[in-house]
Formats: structure tokens, sequence, C-alpha cells
């Protein structure tokens, strides 16, 4: 089959966690030591977050003395790209000996008129206490909003149209590579008055944005991870309780919070509406057992799912490249 895997930020960086490259390549080793089965039997392409990382890279270029204005986030989120896919390129090839794996910076169309340049919402970066943030935004001319007990800042995230290197990730897979790309959702561009592209200050939703590229690739299965094992219903609630197999319309009808569980949601559901496949959200060390039917929240057309059977892939796995 063919699956993307929307690896959440929390698999690089555990919330407290420092942000040294050592602790975010041990993650990162270990997060593709749980994805390498999927990889052996299917083809497999790997999103995943930047949201910690873009905060320390923006922070260390708005404090740079030796530049005149700091990096834009669009190139910020290139950096990001390029190391985090970096580390997950190597630790997928240490676990997947003979097999041939592509880590791509990539570009991600979004519409220059999107609402959401009005209205940050996207968190960035570290945690802070209240003062702190506070004092920070004054000093950096950031948006800072309440992120759980923690305040982080907050940047523009616009709806994510398509990731523009989609025909070279679909040529890749054909050839039997593992594919890490779409890093943080792309690098929001929008196309000017002669159709080129050009980068803008955002940071798009990775989730969002998996869910339309596997759109776009014909995917037999979207995959979120995240770091609680299933979407509960009555979330919050002394009677909160987990769903493990379900539909889109039950799912919507929740109201999950836009900045936690909402996207990953939307991503989900509206893969299964317009694909009639199955999508499925959970942890990282069940990412296998989701598959399966076994573990995670599974969200099909009808709600029902009982393993791989019940799918029918369109792709045939190549591993000679």
């Amino acid at each position: 089959m063919r699956i993307v895997v929307a690896l959440g930020g929390n698999a690089l960086l555990e919330r407290g966690q420092k942000p040294d490259a050592e602790t975010q390549r041990a993650n990162a080793e270990k997060a593709m030591k749980s994805l390498a089965p999927l990889a052996k039997e299917h083809e497999l392409v790997i999103t995943h977050g930047n949201g910690p990382q873009v905060g320390v890279l923006a922070l260390e270029s708005a404090k740079d003395p030796s530049l005149t204005h700091a990096y834009p986030l669009d190139t910020i989120g290139a950096e990001t790209q390029g190391m985090i896919g970096y580390w997950l390129l190597q630790s997928l090839q240490n676990n997947l000996p003979g097999r041939q794996v592509a880590s791509l910076v990539n570009q991600t169309l979004v519409m220059a008129h999107d609402p959401a340049f009005d209205n940050p919402t996207k968190f960035v970066g570290e945690v802070y206490d209240e003062e702190t943030a506070k004092a920070k935004a004054e000093e950096m001319g950031w948006v800072v909003k309440q992120d759980g007990d923690k305040w982080r800042r907050v940047v523009a995230s616009p709806t994510p149209e398509r990731v523009v290197e989609t025909r070279i990730i679909r040529l890749l897979l054909s050839s039997g590579a593992v594919v890490v790309c779409s890093g943080g959702g792309g690098i929001p561009v929008v196309r000017d008055e002669r159709g080129k592209l050009k980068g803008v200050e955002a940071v798009i939703d990775k989730d969002l944005a998996a869910g339309r590229l596997a759109e776009a690739l014909e995917a037999d299965a979207l995959i979120i991870l995240t770091d609680v094992p299933n979407v509960m219903k009555d979330f919050g609630t002394d009677h909160a309780e987990p769903i493990t197999t379900t539909t889109p319309a039950f799912l919507r009808s929740l109201g999950a919070p836009a900045g936690s569980m909402g996207p990953k949601i939307e991503a989900a559901c509206r893969f299964v509406e317009l694909t009639g496949d199955l999508a499925a959200i959970g942890r990282l060390d069940d990412a296998v057992r989701m598959l399966d039917g076994e573990a995670g929240t599974i969200i099909t057309p009808g709600g029902n799912y009982g393993g791989p059977d019940d799918l029918n892939p369109r792709h045939e796995l190549t591993l000679d490249v």
C-alpha cells in the first residue's frame, strides 16, 4: 500500500526538553525505528512537524547582530526541513539497509488572500510563562497566546492547497524510495501576478498539508501520529472515553479545539470523505498496530475496519531502484 505518515512535533522534541541537536537526533532515531516496519512492506511518505525548531532558529536570527533583518519564516522553514530531514534520512538509512531514502526541501502553495494572515494561530517555538512570553513579544514584535498552562509565539497558518513538488514525490515512490517531505507542512509560497512563486511569512499546519499530499498521491492510508493513543469523546471531562473506530461525521461532531486535535481530525476526515480510504490518529509507537486495526482511532466511511484485508491498495511496492 501507499501510506502517508504525519509525524508529530513531539516525536522530535517533547515538552520540557531542551532543543539540543543531540536530544532531537536521539528522538528521531527512536521514531524511525517505529516506522521502519511500515517501510519494509509498503510505499511510505513521512511528513513531520517543525514548530519548536522554527521558534529556536527564528529567535537566533532575531538576535543575530550581523544581520540587517531577521530571516523570514519561509527561509527558516526551509532550514528546518533540511535539518530535520537529515536526521530522519540518516535514521531511516540505518534502519533500512539497502533501501533508498530521499529527503526533500519542498514548497506548499497557499492563497495570498487567506484570512489566516490576519489572525495568527499557529504555535511555534519554545513554551514560556506568561510574563516571559509577553516580554519577548514586546522585544521581538511577536504575537503570543496561551498554549495549555504555558504561552508561545503564534504566526499565520494559511490553508495548504498543494505541495508544489508532488510529481517529484510520486516519481521517487514509484522507484521504491522512502520519501521524507513536507516538513512543517512545506515552505509556504504564493503565486504573484506573473504566476511566479514567492515565499510568505507563515507556518503551515503539517497535518492538513499531509492530508492534501495523501490525496494528491492517491495514498491508501493516512496515519497521523501524536502523543495520545486515541481521539477522546468528551475530552477533559470525568467521563472521557477513547474512540477506536468511527466515521468522519461523528468525529466532526466533537468540535475539537482548533489549536490541538482539530487540524488532525479535519485532515483525517477530509481524506476519508474524498477517497473512501482509511485514516488513523494515534501514538507513534502504535503506527503498525493502527494499520492492523489494533490501536489508535480508525476513521473509515462506515466506521468499520477489520485490518489491511479491508483495504484495496492501488499501488505495488517496488524495492529495486
